[in-house]
């Protein structure tokens, strides 16, 4: 693959609380969803980082993550409620300590790969909205570090979403390919909480 890829390093929660997303997602209205629903090839997930990088350096950008990874505990999370960002709703995610040292390493590791030039041609299958380039371009800026608001995307309504607060431990680590919406379409590379400090396996992309 040449030129620039849009990723997204995310927490893939585990199956209860992804079970719970896709069902939201789908009790969302149909006349305001925009065409975005959680399922198999829309993941449910938690963003720790977005940027555009070459498509060419996608495996040492998998290796800086996995320098991140090693001796990192599985995440204790919290869903605190419903929320909602323009016209998407969400399920909020408490911001805990570990959660944003985690968020603030990854950023600081993949930021040598960062470019701010993608276009929707980054994106799976070349789609995405004009809207989630500028997002993807400017997340460092305008989502992270203070501004980081972590929590898992169910799709668009007017009304939020009825949102039962639940603890969970996630364990998963995601390298992704985004697609519209910003949504996590391609898992890239994986690890499991804890990680031992050996590379990460190549990818192909």
């Amino acid at each position: 693959m040449d030129g620039l890829i849009a990723i997204d390093v995310a927490i893939l929660p585990p199956p209860a609380v992804s079970d719970a997303a896709r069902a939201l997602s789908a009790g969302l209205p149909a006349g305001e969803s925009q065409g975005l629903r959680l399922d198999a090839s829309h993941l449910p997930h938690i963003t720790l980082t977005q940027q555009f990088i070459p498509a060419k350096d996608v495996p040492a950008a998998a290796v800086a993550i996995a320098g991140v990874l090693p001796q990192r505990a599985p995440l204790a999370l919290a869903i605190t409620g419903p929320g909602r960002g323009s016209s998407s709703v969400w399920m909020r995610v408490e911001r805990s300590p570990a959660l944003l040292d985690l968020h603030e390493a990854l950023m600081e590791a993949l930021e040598p790969f960062e470019r701010t030039t993608g276009t929707s041609s980054a994106f799976a299958g070349g789609e995405a909205r004009a809207g989630d380039v500028t997002w993807v371009a400017g997340f460092r800026r305008n989502s992270s570090f203070r501004s980081f608001t972590p929590h898992i995307t169910l799709g668009h309504a007017s009304t939020l979403p009825s949102v039962q607060p639940c603890a969970f431990t996630a364990t998963t680590i995601a390298l992704c390919q985004l697609g519209r919406f910003c949504s996590c379409r391609e898992v890239l590379a994986c690890w499991t909480l804890p990680v031992s400090r050996t590379p990460a396996d190549p990818v192909d992309v």
